[in-house]
């Protein structure tokens, strides 16, 4: 049998951070200072540099626990959690690379999703962790629900002072059209083998054991996110923050759902001054006809969506009830 490779597979960019600072501030002197400038400052950076990899040097023969490489990672979540996709491919990459002791930094943005596609993103997170890295998770904006399951899996969680943070709770919410159909006389049939295989529905009539155990099964979620949460940051009072409710970077830090206040920026450029920073970026290689930029024709696009259809309405209920981190 032959392995046909894919099409598009997923491909890896890697940026040194020092590098690129350095660069970044050569070019402002010069703008600012003039050539002359640029030249002395130079010269006094490479003199510095000479003496920081003696020290260095020094102490890895003191066999320090300094992690001598930071990598940075982003995840950026939607509702499906889908950025998981090139996640797992960037730390499977760092596992087979980094040493034990090397640091990672995840900044992460995410107000939560589906219990699944979260629970996979934290499960990839862990595996940082088993790997003997150090892993820092970096909170610019939000880390919500299915965002905070990620983060309370971190050694360190960093976040801004006005970062939304918390939302440990689940939600879950489905229209009804029963009433609708009934009034328009068409009737609905389901048809399943075994007792809960469906319990609340879209288009059917739900009574109070539905409801019931549905609510039972929305319980069931929250108490497994609370102990996810209580296994990674035990000194938290989980019972006191596990309401649902959310909390500004300040008020978070209080209650010990993060450990200290600061931007991702001030963080990395913190790491820079004694290690080597790298970030890495994976993304789907554009095929040829991306790369030209050729567009499907609008009688390829409306054939696509007619033959997806049946599939859609299919799932439609199904997706309906799907539990949420939020």
């Amino acid at each position: 049998m032959l392995f046909h490779p894919p099409k598009n597979p997923v491909e890896l960019k890697v940026r040194h951070l020092n590098e690129a600072q350095k660069q970044r501030r050569e070019d402002l002197m010069e703008a600012t200072q003039g050539k002359a400038a640029l030249k002395a400052f130079k010269k006094t950076m490479a003199k510095k540099a000479k003496q920081a990899l003696k020290a260095k040097s020094k102490k890895q023969k003191k066999n320090t626990d300094n992690a001598s490489q930071v990598f940075v990672l982003d995840f950026e979540g939607d509702i499906k959690a889908t950025a998981v996709k090139h996640l797992r491919e960037e730390i499977s990459t760092l596992i087979s690379t980094a040493n034990k002791g090397d640091e990672v930094i995840v900044r992460l943005e995410s107000g939560g999703g589906l219990v699944h596609g979260y629970g996979l993103a934290a499960a990839q997170l862990v595996r940082l962790k088993d790997a003997g890295l150090k892993l820092t998770v970096c909170v610019d904006k939000v880390a919500a629900s299915g965002g905070y399951m990620m983060a309370c899996v971190a050694d360190n969680v960093v976040a801004a002072p006005f970062a939304i943070i918390g939302s440990i709770g689940v939600v879950s919410q489905l229209p009804n059209f029963h009433k609708w159909l009934k009034n328009h006389d068409v009737d609905y049939e389901m048809f399943t083998a075994g007792d809960y295989k469906r319990t609340v529905t879209v288009f059917g009539e739900n009574d109070a054991e539905d409801r019931a155990k549905y609510q039972e099964e929305l319980e069931q979620t929250h108490e497994l996110f609370k102990h996810f949460v209580n296994t990674y940051r035990p000194e938290l009072d989980v019972a006191k923050v596990a309401t649902g409710e959310h909390w500004y970077g300040e008020d978070a830090l209080k209650l010990n759902l993060i450990d200290s206040l600061q931007t991702s920026d001030s963080y990395i450029l913190e790491r820079m001054e004694d290690n080597e920073v790298y970030a890495l970026h994976s993304r789907q290689k554009p095929t040829l006809a991306e790369k030209l930029g050729l567009a499907q024709t609008a009688e390829a696009t409306l054939s696509m969506a007619v033959d997806k259809l049946p599939d859609a309405l299919a799932r439609f209920e199904s997706n309906s009830r799907l539990n949420i981190l939020k």
